[in-house]
C-alpha cells in the first residue's frame, strides 16, 4: 500500500465508498484501470455510478447505461437533453443523499463539471480524470472547473502549465494506453488471434467510432474508401472492430453493401485489428492515440452534423484535433474533416500510409517517441491523486468537528 494509502487508512471507520461517472469507452477503460488500482490498495472499497463493461467487470455498480451519455455534437445533443438532464438530476440526488468518500467524473465534461460544481458545494470532494479541453476551445469553462473540481488528472504534459496558471489543481498521470500498449506490438501474433494471415495484400483497419452517430456518418464513408483502396490493392483486406452489441448490428448492414471486399467484422478486439494492420483509417478521438501507440500509419477523419461544425470550428483554438498532431506539434498524421472527408481524399492518404516507406518509418519514430512521453504508470499515479484528495477532506472534516 503506498503512503498516501496507508495514512488515509488510519482515517477511515468504513470501506471507501467511490462514485465515478464515465460516458463512453475510452472513459470505461480509464475507469477500470483506476478502480483495479484502489481495489489493490482498499479491496473492501465500493464503487458505482455510471460505467460501461469494463468498470463493471471490475465489480463497479452502473445505475444507468454509460451509452446513454455518448453523444458527440451540439445539435446531437439538443436531440437527447431532456434524458441527459433527468440521468443527471437522479445521479445528482443519489449521490448527494449518499454522501461518497470522492467523485470522479471521467472526460465527458458537460455532463460531468455541472454534476462535480454541485456534489463539491454539498461536500463531496470532486476529481475530474481527463482535461476538458478548454486550452482547445471553450476556455471559459476554467472559472467553471474551478468551482467545480478539486483536482485535475491531466493525460497530456502540456496541460500541466495551463491549469498551474489558473490555479486549478492537477497532475499529469500519463494515459493507461501507454502503459499496456507494448513499445514493441506484434503484428504476427495478433494476426494470428484473430485469423488473418500474412499471405496477400494489405491489412487495412476500419474503425469509424464508437458512437452511433459516428458510425452513421463514417462507415459507408470508410468503405467507400475501401472501395478505391481495392482498385489500387486488389488483394486488400479490411478488418472492422466493434465497440459493442448495437454498433456491430448497426454497421453489418452497411458492410452487406460491398460484397466486392474482403471485410470481417469483429466483436472489440480493436487493438488486436490495430496491431494486426498495416494502416488504419479511423475516427477522431481517443483511437487515434491508441493506433499511434501501435506505431502505426493512420489517417483521420470526422464527420458531424453541419451546425455543429460550422458552430465548433469557430470556438476551435488549436491547428490539429488529433492528439498526435497536438502532442507534436506538427501533422504527423492528416486530418480529413468534414467536406474535406472524401472517399477519394481519403483513399490518397491511405495509400501513402501503405506505400510510403519513409513515411512509415518516420512515422513510427514519432510515435515510439510520444509512447515514452505517456508512458507514467497512470493508473497508480491517479489513484496516489484521488487519496490525496480524499485524504485532504477527511483532515478538513477532522479539524472542524
Amino acid at each position: 500500500m503506498s503512503s498516501s494509502g496507508s495514512s488515509l487508512s488510519t482515517q477511515l471507520s468504513a470501506p471507501l465508498k467511490i462514485a465515478l461517472v464515465a460516458g463512453e469507452a475510452s472513459g470505461d477503460i480509464l475507469g477500470a484501470g483506476l478502480i483495479r488500482e484502489i481495489k489493490r490498495n482498499y479491496p473492501d472499497a465500493c464503487f458505482y455510478g455510471i460505467g460501461g463493461p469494463l468498470m463493471q467487470a471490475e465489480g463497479f455498480v452502473s445505475l444507468f447505461p454509460m451509452e446513454r451519455l455518448s453523444v458527440m455534437g451540439l445539435t446531437e445533443v439538443l436531440g437527447r437533453l431532456c434524458e441527459l438532464l433527468g440521468i443527471r438530476k437522479q445521479l445528482r440526488e443519489r449521490l448527494i443523499a449518499d454522501q461518497p468518500d470522492v467523485f470522479i467524473g471521467i472526460d465527458a465534461p458537460d455532463f460531468n463539471l455541472a454534476l462535480e460544481r454541485k456534489l463539491k458545494a454539498s461536500g463531496i470532494p470532486t476529481v475530474h480524470y481527463v482535461s476538458p479541453q478548454v486550452w482547445a476551445w471553450r476556455e471559459g469553462r476554467l472559472k467553471k472547473i474551478r468551482h467545480a473540481v478539486d483536482h485535475i488528472l491531466a493525460l497530456l504534459p502540456f496541460e500541466v502549465d495551463y491549469y498551474r496558471d489558473h490555479d486549478v489543481p492537477v497532475t499529469f498521470v500519463g494515459h493507461p494506453l501507454a502503459d499496456h500498449i507494448a513499445m514493441e506490438p506484434d503484428q504476427n501474433a495478433a494476426r494470428q488471434a484473430l485469423g488473418v494471415s500474412n499471405d496477400g495484400g494489405p491489412v487495412i483497419g476500419l474503425l469509424p467510432g464508437s458512437r452511433k452517430t459516428e458510425v452513421a456518418r463514417l462507415g459507408q464513408l470508410f468503405l467507400d474508401t475501401a472501395r478505391l483502396l481495392k482498385k489500387d490493392f486488389p488483394n486488400a483486406r479490411f478488418l472492422i472492430p466493434c465497440a459493442n452489441e448495437r454498433r456491430k448490428q448497426q454497421i453489418l448492414p452497411i458492410v452487406s453493401g460491398y460484397p466486392d471486399l474482403d471485410v470481417t467484422v469483429y466483436d472489440g478486439q480493436a487493438q488486436s485489428v490495430m496491431a494486426a494492420s498495416d494502416a488504419i483509417l479511423i475516427a477522431s478521438g481517443t483511437a487515434v492515440l491508441e493506433a499511434a501507440l501501435h506505431k502505426k500509419p493512420l489517417v483521420v477523419s470526422y464527420k458531424m452534423a453541419p451546425l455543429s461544425y460550422a458552430i465548433i470550428s469557430r470556438m476551435v483554438k488549436v491547428k490539429y484535433v488529433a492528439l498526435p498532431n497536438l502532442l507534436a506539434d506538427k501533422p504527423l498524421v492528416p486530418e480529413l474533416l468534414q467536406d474535406n472527408a472524401t472517399p477519394e481524399n481519403l483513399r490518397d492518404a491511405m495509400k501513402k500510409a501503405i506505400e510510403d516507406q519513409d513515411y512509415r518509418q518516420s512515422l513510427q519514430l514519432s510515435f515510439t517517441e510520444i509512447h515514452k512521453q505517456l508512458k507514467q504508470d497512470a493508473s497508480r499515479l491517479a489513484f496516489e491523486a484521488v487519496m490525496s484528495v480524499i485524504q485532504q477532506a477527511k483532515s478538513k472534516d477532522a479539524k472542524s468537528i
